[in-house]
């Protein structure tokens, strides 16, 4: 999956909204206010130029969850930066599918919406 595949799955949620909080080269995807999936574009060297490289991304994840998919997925790590029981790096090392992918997309967001009030998922 492109970045750009991603972040298109991530807006087509309902009341999904994404922020730069820290540059234009991490790109954050909330909902109520509230971080579900976040990435960090690299830079690399490429024809002597800097481009960005969608490496990973931090998938918020129910701790039971975050540890099976671990152990089944090789492209899943603890989330960097993140509350290791709380999150999960997803490396897009094209070891897991873009179905499997979307399965975690769709776990974090509805993780974080169903922990809205319900006051502010119906303002959604």
């Amino acid at each position: 999956m492109t970045f750009e595949e991603f972040k298109t799955y991530c807006l087509s949620k309902k009341g999904v909204e994404e922020t730069y909080p820290f540059g234009d080269m991490a790109a954050w995807f909330k909902v109520g206010g509230k971080a579900f999936c976040w990435t960090f574009m690299e830079m690399f060297k490429m024809e002597e130029e800097l481009k960005p490289a969608f490496t990973f991304v931090n998938c918020k994840a129910d701790p039971d969850l975050a540890l099976e998919w671990r152990e089944k997925y090789d492209a899943v790590k603890p989330g960097w930066h993140q509350s290791k029981k709380h999150w999960n790096s997803v490396f897009m090392d094209d070891s897991l599918s873009d179905e499997d992918f979307k399965m975690m997309i769709d776990h974090a967001y509805d993780l974080v919406y169903n922990s809205l009030p319900k006051k502010a998922q119906a303002e959604l």
